[in-house]
C-alpha cells in the first residue's frame, strides 16, 4: 500500500506547489495528469510484483503438496514391501513437506488477501485518474472564460476610471458636429449665391430684349414721318 502513499503525497505536493506559484491553469493540469499516469504506471508495476509473487507462494505452496502426497504413495509402497524402516522415512519426508506446506499456504493467503487489496486500490486510482482526464478540458475552459472575463473587467474598469478619454471623445463628437453644420451653411450660401445670379442674368436679358423692341418701334414711326420716296 506504500505505493498508494506515495502517489497521494507526491500528487498533494506538486498541487499545492504548483498553485502557489499561480502557474498556468492549462499547464498546471496537463502537468498533474502527466504526473497521475506517471505514478499509475509506477503502480501498476509494484501491484505486477505483487501478483507475481502471490503466484510464486501458490506454486511452492502447490509443489510442497505434491511432494507430502508423493512421499505419502512411496511410504505405502515401503509397507507393501514389507519395508517399515523405509515406509517411516517416507512418512518423516512428508511430514516436513507437510509441515512447510502450511507455512506457504499461510504466506499464500496472507498475499493473496494483500494483492486483493492492491489491486482494488489500483482500479479505484485508475477511475480517478480517468475522471481527472475527462474533467481537465471543461476546467481549462473555465479558467480561459474567466481569465477573459477578469480581462474585459479590467479593460472596462480602466475606461471607466479615465475621465479625460470620454471628455476627449465628446469634445470631438462636438468638433464634427460643428463641421457638418458649417458644411451644410456654406452649401446653403453657395445655393443662395447661385439662385440671385440666375436671377440677375435673366433679369438682363429681359432687359435686353424690352430695349431692343423699344428701339424698333422708334424706328418704324421715324420711317412714317419720312415723306414718300
Amino acid at each position: 500500500m506504500g505505493i498508494f502513499s506515495r502517489l497521494k503525497t507526491l500528487l498533494s505536493s506538486n498541487i499545492n506547489d504548483m498553485i502557489n506559484k499561480a502557474e498556468n491553469p492549462e499547464k498546471m493540469l496537463n502537468q498533474l495528469i502527466f504526473d497521475m499516469n506517471e505514478q499509475l504506471i509506477e503502480s501498476k508495476k509494484a501491484v505486477a510484483m505483487a501478483i507475481a509473487d502471490e503466484k510464486k507462494l501458490e506454486r511452492e505452496t502447490k509443489n510442497h503438496q505434491d511432494q507430502a502426497e508423493e512421499w505419502e504413495r512411496k511410504a505405502i509402497l515401503a509397507v507393501k514391501a514389507g519395508k517399515d524402516d523405509l515406509a517411516k522415512e517416507a512418512l518423516l519426508r512428508k511430514q516436513e513437506y507437510e509441515n512447510s506446506c502450511g507455512e506457504y499456504r499461510k504466506q499464500w493467503e496472507a498475499q493473496k488477501a494483500s494483492t486483493g487489496t492492491l489491486k482494488e486500490a489500483l482500479r479505484e486510482l485508475q477511475n480517478k485518474i480517468e475522471e481527472a482526464s475527462r474533467k481537465k478540458n471543461l476546467l481549462i475552459a473555465r479558467a480561459k472564460r474567466a481569465e477573459a472575463q477578469q480581462k474585459i473587467q479590467k479593460t472596462i474598469s480602466s475606461i471607466s476610471g479615465n475621465r479625460t478619454a470620454f471628455d476627449t471623445f465628446d469634445r470631438m463628437a462636438a468638433k464634427v458636429d460643428q463641421i457638418e453644420a458649417e458644411a451644410e451653411a456654406s452649401k446653403e450660401l453657395e445655393d443662395l449665391s447661385s439662385d440671385t445670379n440666375l436671377e440677375k442674368r435673366f433679369a438682363e436679358l429681359e432687359k435686353s430684349d424690352a430695349s431692343a423692341d423699344l428701339l424698333l418701334e422708334n424706328l418704324k414711326k421715324k420711317m412714317e414721318a419720312l415723306p414718300p420716296a
